[in-house]
């Protein structure tokens, strides 16, 4: 879920053409955490860090918890 939340983030900000100060200003990360982000170095980057940053981005992020479908099975699924 980190590494798909991360994918969307780098895109957004790849195509506002931002620079990590920007992002840091931005989304009230520390530059250096942006970085971490960038590079998909998530292990110090927590879920809900990520969601606030893609909010902070205009970004609306929707968690939906429902009963598995029968051929479906349980787990977890993101798209961005």
């Amino acid at each position: 879920m980190k590494a798909a939340l991360a994918l969307k983030l780098n895109e957004l900000i790849d195509q506002r053409s931002l620079n990590q100060t920007e992002v840091a200003t931005i989304t009230g990360m520390s530059q250096p955490k942006v970085s971490q982000v960038r590079r998909y170095k998530l292990l110090n980057i927590s879920l809900e860090r990520l969601m606030l940053a893609l909010v902070s981005l205009d970004q609306h992020v929707e968690i939906v918890v429902q009963p598995a479908q029968k051929p479906q099975k349980a787990g977890l699924t993101v798209i961005a």
